[in-house]
């Protein structure tokens, strides 16, 4: 009789932001790649809020999270979780841990502890918490004082070391000694953020952890805190830090935008995913994908090891693919959005659509997009520049001849029109550039477009024969 195989655990990954400002692209890729794991290994991904910092953190911040999220299409399988609905849970944990013995009271004052780390650094010592409230055999504690409510601290291993195998960073051995008794819930008990998580993930069966670097010095303390619930640690994955294109880390302070300007900014979320992807994980030199080829190749052993450097222009430049590649009905829906944004009422039919075909070559963003397809729906200003470069003695009777033309079609549409700037072009013995650009300017407001005709035909007819009018 043999032994049934044991399956794996269900992947389960979660985001899990604090809600102190606005959400970035550096931010965003700590949801983008427990996501995409999840979804590659048929499993679960959760959005969990940290919201225990009360004085930082707002429903602003929260609604720019999950509004960038669902712009980007990370959705999320099971909440959002947010920690300040969760602290009975914690209590009742603590409570556990305390009469376990794993968690006792300090009554150190703040002025106590800051002195003590005053002498340590003089001392040239790693300031610490020494352990005065620590109980342990024999050992004498202080008199309680008065009129004063005690931290909860963790009883933190001493001797040996605290290891995981981190799937970006490889081994990581720490010594026990180099940690001190973390605070786990403060004098008011609220319980602090290391605690929470741990307490978090246990009740949502997380599997995987993957999260920024600035995380690795909570990972050892988070360790200890789930052996002494009785569970197993996560797997772990520390990803290195975004830089920004000065080579600083990512944030706000250092002007960092949004997750959802880059969409007002005419962005495709399917880009974006591409683009963020690409800075910090890699699948051989593939450098354009969709959001399912992600999926497809995903996984944790092509994470990069160094940081990566942000930078806008490679980014409009995977846009630019992207909006090449984008189906025609949808690009017409986004610029038929920024349109409106202008006050232009623009509807996202076929039209719109033709249009987009036609000119989305030239653009790297739908606000570029839209900037072009302006001149269907508003009335254009050539330069006066142009006009006096390109209207002249030639240009003027030709384009006379033209506008007559055009008035007697009988069908609008490119190939009609083409004949017709090739009729008055033979007739005038001129060359095409000579009646093209100067039609481009009184029409389009522009000197260069793509082929003209294509470009009249979307126009309505009364409108190309009303511009033409001021030659």
């Amino acid at each position: 009789m043999t032994d049934k195989p044991v399956s794996a655990p269900r992947v389960r990954t979660r985001f899990a932001p604090s809600p102190t400002g606005f959400i970035h692209l550096g931010n965003i890729r700590s949801a983008l790649y427990p996501w995409a794991f999840a979804r590659a290994q048929g499993g679960d991904f959760i959005l969990r809020i940290e919201d225990t910092d009360l004085e930082r953190s707002t429903q602003a911040a929260v609604d720019v999270i999950i509004e960038g999220m669902a712009w980007l299409g990370l959705d999320h399988d099971e909440g959002p979780y947010y920690q300040m609905q969760r602290m009975n849970r914690y209590k009742e944990v603590l409570a556990q841990m305390q009469a376990a013995g794993y968690v006792y009271p300090c009554y150190m004052s703040v002025e106590e502890l800051d002195a003590l780390r005053e002498r340590q650094m003089a001392a040239r010592q790693k300031p610490r918490y020494d352990g005065t409230w620590r109980p342990e055999r024999d050992k004498q504690l202080p008199p309680v004082p008065e009129g004063v409510q005690p931290v909860l601290r963790f009883r933190n291993p001493q001797g040996g070391v605290v290891a995981w195998d981190d799937k970006v960073k490889g081994r990581i051995e720490i010594s026990n000694d180099e940690l001190d008794d973390l605070v786990i819930a403060r004098p008011d008990g609220t319980p602090t953020y290391n605690f929470c998580v741990v307490v978090d993930d246990i009740d949502m069966d997380i599997t995987h952890v993957i999260r920024g670097d600035d995380h690795v010095n909570n990972t050892p303390r988070q360790i200890h805190v789930f052996r002494a619930l009785g569970k197993e640690p996560p797997v772990y994955a520390h990803l290195p830090t975004v830089l920004n294109e000065q080579g600083e880390k990512m944030s706000k302070r250092r002007g960092a935008k949004p997750v959802t300007q880059y969409r007002d900014e005419g962005y495709l979320a399917e880009a974006v995913v591409n683009y963020l992807a690409r800075l910090g994980w890699s699948h051989g030199d593939d450098e354009i994908f969709s959001r399912e080829q992600l999926v497809e190749w995903f996984n944790l052993d092509h994470l990069g090891r160094s940081a990566s450097q942000f930078d806008e222009t490679k980014m409009r430049w995977v846009n630019a693919q992207h909006m090449k590649l984008c189906d025609n009905a949808v690009l017409a829906g986004l610029v038929a959005e920024q349109l409106g944004r202008r006050g232009i009422t623009a509807v996202a039919d076929e039209r719109l659509a033709a249009m987009c075909a036609l000119f989305k070559d030239r653009c790297s963003t739908t606000v570029e997009l839209a900037d072009w397809l302006s001149i269907y729906f508003v009335d254009v200003q050539p330069a006066e520049a142009d006009l006096a470069q390109h209207l002249n003695e030639v240009s003027r009777p030709a384009l006379v001849q033209l506008r007559d033309r055009l008035a007697a079609l009988e069908t609008w549409d490119a190939a009609a029109i083409n004949a017709a700037i090739k009729a008055v072009i033979g007739e005038l013995k001129i060359k095409m550039p000579q009646l093209a650009i100067p039609l481009r300017v009184l029409v389009c407001g522009r000197a260069q477009t793509p082929s003209v005709d294509a470009v009249l035909a979307l126009f309505e007819k009364n409108i190309v024969l009303k511009r033409l009018q001021s030659v």
